[in-house]
């Protein structure tokens, strides 16, 4: 069956090619609404962030909880780490609900798979949501006492990958005096805006929301701008940390960076923009990559790692990218291609 067009029914599984299981679960009670989706469990349990979004569809939930649970698979392989890929996305106006009882409505969905898919947050949820989840499941993470909030580990992650970008396309990882736009001041672009300070960038930051911009204007000495105004500054760096498919045939040809590296999972909007961007000689980081911090601390916590052996997996992004792009100017394709591929290596080689 393919990813179009597919109404979502309760409380059912849907055959996806490619897909070990995806599911589906309407709770009465709470109104609450879900879909989980399992890629692979290859090289381990799948793990994936939460996503509570209001979709403007169904179709729209389920294109975007498949696209995000395979591209954890591929995140998880090129992390090295022993897990597989999985998501899951919760459809609904936050504003509108009882908060407490969806989420707990959701541990129990998370539950019902017996530690085949492992959660966390990611976009519209935080810490304090997966707590409530786990009064319902074990199999739930990224909070105080269970690895903590994987949101500054994201950033670390991100800015070694940013490193790694200014080294291939200047020769030198040094970011003092580069300018950065930064789209969108959540919780990991307002961390990794802060580090990028540190390291003596300057920034131009955007959000949807215009407080929580001007605040991290603010704190970072950054300028703030209108969202659609980002993608027309002149920057030397250009890093997505909002939602995905951003990158398109509408936003490509405004940008004025020569490279693309953010934290913002599922950037291009298909395959011809992974080549449009090649073709106007911008330098992309593949996003995951760049953005698999945060897994990687849940993952230390899982597999009751050392912090020492947590801040090695989080530098080896670095390496790890830099590898990706010997990869594709090897094999003479788009940094993305070379991406996927470099992660399908180390799934093959676990046959």
């Amino acid at each position: 069956m393919t990813q179009q067009n597919m109404n979502i029914p309760a409380a059912e599984t849907i055959e996806v090619e490619g897909y070990e299981k995806v599911l589906t679960m309407r709770d009465p009670a709470t109104g609450y609404r879900g879909i989980i989706a399992i890629h692979s469990t290859k090289l381990g349990p799948a793990i994936g962030g939460t996503r509570f979004w209001n979709y403007q569809s169904d179709d729209d939930a389920l294109a975007d909880v498949l696209r995000l649970a395979r591209g954890m698979t591929y995140k998880n392989a090129a992390a090295g780490l022993p897990f597989g890929g999985g998501k899951a996305v919760i459809i609904g106006n936050a504003r509108q609900l009882d908060r407490a009882a969806w989420f707990r409505a959701h541990g129990r969905f998370v539950e019902s798979f017996q530690g085949r898919f492992i959660t966390g947050e990611d976009v519209g949820t935080s810490p304090a949501d997966m707590e409530i989840a786990a009064q319902e499941t074990r199999f739930v993470a990224g909070f105080a006492g269970r690895g903590g909030d994987p949101s500054p580990w994201t950033a670390r992650g991100v800015l070694r990958g940013i490193q790694a970008s200014a080294r291939q396309r200047w020769g030198s990882d040094d970011l003092r005096g580069r300018t950065v736009a930064i789209q969108g001041c959540g919780n990991v672009g307002f961390a990794l805006s802060l580090l990028l300070k540190e390291a003596g960038a300057r920034m131009i930051v955007t959000d949807v929301d215009a407080a929580r911009a001007a605040a991290c204007a603010r704190d970072c000495e950054a300028v703030a701008v209108a969202p659609e105004e980002i993608y027309d500054a002149a920057v030397d760096i250009f890093a997505p940390c909002a939602l995905g498919g951003i990158l398109n045939e509408q936003t490509i040809p405004r940008l004025q960076t020569a490279i693309i590296a953010g934290a913002a999972n599922n950037q291009l909007h298909d395959e011809a923009a992974a080549q449009a961007i090649e073709a106007r000689g911008i330098l992309y980081a593949p996003d995951f990559i760049l953005n698999a911090g945060g897994i990687i601390s849940g993952g230390a916590y899982l597999l009751g790692e050392s912090s020492a052996r947590l801040e090695q997996r989080i530098a080896g992004i670095y390496d790890t990218l830099l590898a990706v792009y010997d990869l594709a100017a090897q094999e003479k394709t788009t940094t993305a291609a070379a991406a996927e591929a470099y992660a399908e290596q180390i799934l093959r080689a676990d046959q």
